[in-house]
């Protein structure tokens, strides 16, 4: 189910728009552009999940430290105290938008605030920059950057096999990196800020997935994949003797040195045929384990074998789970329980039908159990009970006959790990979501163990296109990769269920009608059934339309504005026409197959289409279409152009390339004319949202290039100024899909990610000012309340959120809030506000533009700080001289 993103929604990604070296700054009038972010404040649209996690780790001397990866989505970190995950790569900026593909992750046991990334998504052309390893002493709060000369494949074929990169458990300033591409084995002696090739390594890989690919994708080498240090043989302030490297060749899979890296011999006696996904060492008892498939995963792989490997004699065993003969799977996922080393686990990766097997074994693999067995075909006796109710689309709709389930226990599970301090605890990764338990050992003692969706906070949604409507139950339609798409009621709760009847593998574009927005319609990829689907009920349910000839794919959709026609331009055949539901299609003509379409949302037999650097209208329902003379356009097809509700032919198109032209255009004449804004420089989506108070306008989205700035942009006076409304520390690398403001929410906007989700931004801006104003004023007056929220700590540092809430009956024009600290915490670093500390007290000030606060209306700021012995939260607030409530 991750194929249709790695293979599909990434290809046209990569295609044109990301690819090719920084442009110089093209001309623009900085002096209408305001750089100062607003302040907003940055969720996730609640999805939970949605993507492949291909690496879990956890640190071995500090309890609940742990870290996720994801194959496009960027790295988290584990909070305890609130069951959730913590993103860690959102400043990844638009430049270097590869970074957000992690391929490997090591968190420091010497020094557990320490912990390492190694980045970049593709190792062919897709990606224009190289890899890098991140390097963080703050537990990924902030990052130093090495960069490498050659690419990382964060989302390339064998990202699930690892961890590549790992840090010497007795010398802490040594790591190894494993490269792809023939790139060999790397080091780093001071913390990872140097690395240099460690030339004597015998070996750069030798496996391909597909020689015969000419993309690169599937024909690169997928190189050194694993290395995991022997801690034994080793003491502290030493560098270990003895270290293990997997490789990605099928006759010679693992390599051993045992004089701290300075020579390497082939493993004697290994076994052949197999590549090694995972090499994970039990120092206790002297064994290594090796966990082998045909292929390098993650989704692929026929025959797989368990093997041990005694490092104190030499000798190999083969504790496979089953015969040979019976695996129709590779071995990905393994792990060790830390608290009693002679508990294995692995897992049957690439069992997609009719589930993954996950084996376990408390004898040092000498016999093992599953967690399933057949009782009498096709009926299953599980030892597991799963409860999504936390996230209940991943059943995905699906009612399957025995012996498969719904849910499913997963795919894809390359990773899997027993916490080192909690042998009831474990965690593996999917290709949809990350599971757990934390009653694992009831699996031994003949109990059924719970497996639950451990995932919230990690989204991992790739974002085709976004739908906010003026009415109605929806506050967002969402067309996603791989998993859909869903309807969203609520932000903050995950939906019941994705888009069904019929469910897409991926939603390619969605639309509602302006004025009856019961009326949805929604096209997407499947490997057979309908390609578009509508409601007429806001998006709560959903009937099948009829495929024109020749559809292959979803391509674009667009609504009359009183649902009674459609134009649709799908992959494979031309652009379509329709009155009623799609029952019936007929051809349009004068407009080239695969245009993009879109609807004017006032008159209900125009539409609009642009290919190739030309726009082109139609008058009569999509029947026709007539190109506009209007010159100037990108010439390429990275365009996104949308009609603005409310007004006819009022039209705004982004898009182009570095190498010709590239912006933003409006017309206000149906596309009879374009003019280019003079103040943008680089622009890829537009979108509308509610209008400021005291606008006659509705305010304009954009993610865009403005006075030379990659940002998240809004402008309440139809372009001629724009403020930045996101900061460097929320970029979430490639935003370039789509975006939509919210026309019931002043200042709401939803952001596309190529891998984070849905992130929507709120303003405590309540919409009277215009861009850029506020200011600092008088104390205010009047009741108050705040909310103080610990959302990270570690060993000596944490990070708070506050939000003051004007509870009074009169707007406040400026704010100074005070408190105390209890127990001495300092703080280092805040934001969305000026502050001072003297001693325990601190005050938090407004900045220029956030000083005015509706009643009823909040403001919110956050802060990194420091602490010793305890870190109780204040109790005590005041606003000015007056008591706030503390809530």
């Amino acid at each position: 189910m991750r194929r249709t993103r790695i293979l599909t929604a990434v290809l046209a990604l990569a295609a044109g728009l990301l690819v090719g070296t920084p442009p110089a700054l093209a001309a623009h009038d900085t002096s209408q552009v305001t750089l100062a972010a607003d302040s907003y404040t940055w969720h996730n649209a609640r999805i939970d999940g949605g993507g492949f996690v291909p690496g879990i780790v956890f640190n071995r001397t500090e309890k609940n430290l742990a870290y996720a990866r994801t194959d496009i989505g960027g790295a988290y970190r584990w909070s305890e105290s609130t069951k959730s995950w913590t993103p860690l790569l959102d400043s990844v900026g638009w430049n270097e938008w590869g970074h957000t593909g992690v391929v490997s992750l090591a968190s420091d046991s010497v020094d557990p605030d320490r912990v390492y990334a190694a980045v970049g998504t593709y190792t062919n052309s897709w990606d224009p920059t190289d890899g890098a390893v991140l390097r963080s002493s703050d537990r990924g709060a902030s990052w130093q950057k090495t960069d490498l000369p050659f690419k990382l494949g964060g989302n390339m074929p064998g990202r699930g096999m690892g961890e590549r990169l790992a840090i010497d458990p007795n010398k802490d300033s040594v790591l190894y990196l494993g490269a792809p591409s023939g790139k060999g084995l790397w080091r780093s002696t001071d913390s990872g800020v140097t690395w240099s090739q460690v030339t004597d390594f015998p070996d750069v890989g030798t496996y391909v997935q597909d020689p015969t690919d000419t993309t690169g994708y599937a024909s690169d080498n997928q190189g050194i994949v694993w290395v995991t240090f022997d801690e034994s043989t080793g003491t502290a302030g030493s560098a270990t003797k003895t270290i293990y490297v997997g490789v990605a060749d099928k006759d010679n899979a693992v390599y051993r040195s045992t004089d701290a890296g300075a020579t390497w011999t082939r493993l004697a006696g290994q076994p052949t045929g197999y590549l090694a996904h995972k090499g994970v060492l039990d120092a206790k008892n002297s064994y290594l384990y090796v966990a082998y498939s045909d292929k390098g995963g993650p989704y692929d792989g026929g025959k797989g074998r368990l093997w041990r490997y005694a490092t104190a004699t030499g000798t190999w065993t083969d504790i496979s789970p089953v015969a040979e003969a019976d695996t129709y799977y590779g071995f990905g996922g393994l792990t060790v329980d830390r608290q009693h080393p002679g508990t294995v686990m692995a897992t049957a990766y690439s069992s997609w039908w009719p589930d993954t097997q996950i084996f376990r074994s408390t004898d040092s693999g000498a016999t093992w159990t599953r967690a399933w067995d057949y009782t009498s075909y096709p009926n299953r006796s599980n030892r597991y009970t799963i409860d999504v109710s936390s996230s209940p689309w991943l059943t995905f709709g699906a009612n399957p006959s025995p012996p498969e389930q719904s849910p499913k226990l997963g795919w894809m599970t390359e990773s899997l790990e027993i916490d080192p301090f909690d042998s009831d605890r474990m965690m593996y990764g999917t290709g949809a979501t990350l599971y757990g338990t934390e009653n694992l050992t009831r699996w031994d003692s003949g109990g059924q163990f719970t497996v639950k969706p451990m995932v919230q906070g990690l989204e991992e949604t790739a974002v085709d296109d976004l739908a906010a409507p003026p009415s109605g139950g929806a506050q967002l339609f969402s067309a996603l990769g791989d998993i859909g798409g869903f309807r969203h009621t609520d932000l903050t709760k995950v939906p019941s269920m994705m888009y069904t009847s019929p469910t897409f593998t991926t939603t390619t574009s969605l639309d509602f009608a302006e004025s009856n927005p019961d009326t949805v319609v929604r096209v997407g990829d499947l490997d057979s059934g309908p390609h578009i689907a509508f409601s007429t009920d806001n998006g709560a349910n959903w009937f099948a339309g009829t495929d024109p000839s020749g559809v292959s794919g979803g391509g674009t959709v667009a609504a009359a504005p009183d649902g009674s026609r459609f134009v649709w331009s799908p992959a494979g055949t031309g652009v379509q026409y329709t009155t009623g539901f799609g029952s019936s299609w007929s051809a349009s003509s004068g407009i080239p197959a695969g245009a993009a379409v879109e609807s004017d949302r006032v008159d209900p037999k125009t539409f609009y289409g642009f290919k190739s650097g030309r726009f082109y209208v139609s008058t009569d329902g999509g029947a026709t279409f007539t190109a506009s003379a209007a010159t100037g356009l990108p010439s390429g097809d990275s365009v996104r152009f949308k009609a603005l509700p409310g007004t006819k032919g009022d039209v705004w198109l982004a898009g182009g390339a570095t190498d010709g032209a590239y912006g933003l255009w409006h017309s206000t004449d149906g596309g009879a004319a374009f003019t280019k804004l003079s103040n943008v420089d680089q622009a890829d989506t537009i979108g509308f949202g509610k209008a400021a108070t005291g606008a006659s306008y509705q305010t304009l989205y954009t993610s865009a290039k403005i006075g030379g700035v990659r940002g998240i942009f809004r402008s309440t006076d139809r372009g001629a100024t724009w403020t930045r409304v996101n900061d460097d520390a929320h970029q979430w690398g490639w935003t370039g899909a789509a975006i939509t403001g919210d026309p019931r929410v002043y200042g709401r906007v939803y952001v596309s990610t190529n891998g984070r989700g849905v992130i929507y931004g709120d303003t405590s801006d309540t919409g009277g000012g215009g861009d850029g104003g506020g200011g600092t004023g008088p104390t205010p007056a009047g009741a108050c309340t705040v909310t103080y929220k610990i959302t990270n700590q570690w060993a000596g540092g944490f990070q708070a959120d506050v939000q003051l809430t004007n509870t009074g009956s009169a707007a406040w024009s400026g704010w100074s809030l005070g408190w105390s600290f209890p127990n001495g915490q300092t703080i280092g670093q805040l934001w969305n506000a000026d502050w001072s500390q003297s001693g325990a007290a601190v005050t938090a000030r407004n900045v220029s533009w956030n000083g005015t606060v509706a009643a009823g209306s909040s403001v919110s700021f956050g802060f990194t700080g420091t602490w010793t012995g305890s870190n109780e939260g204040p109790t005590a607030f005041r606003l000015g001289e007056q008591p706030c409530t503390a809530a």
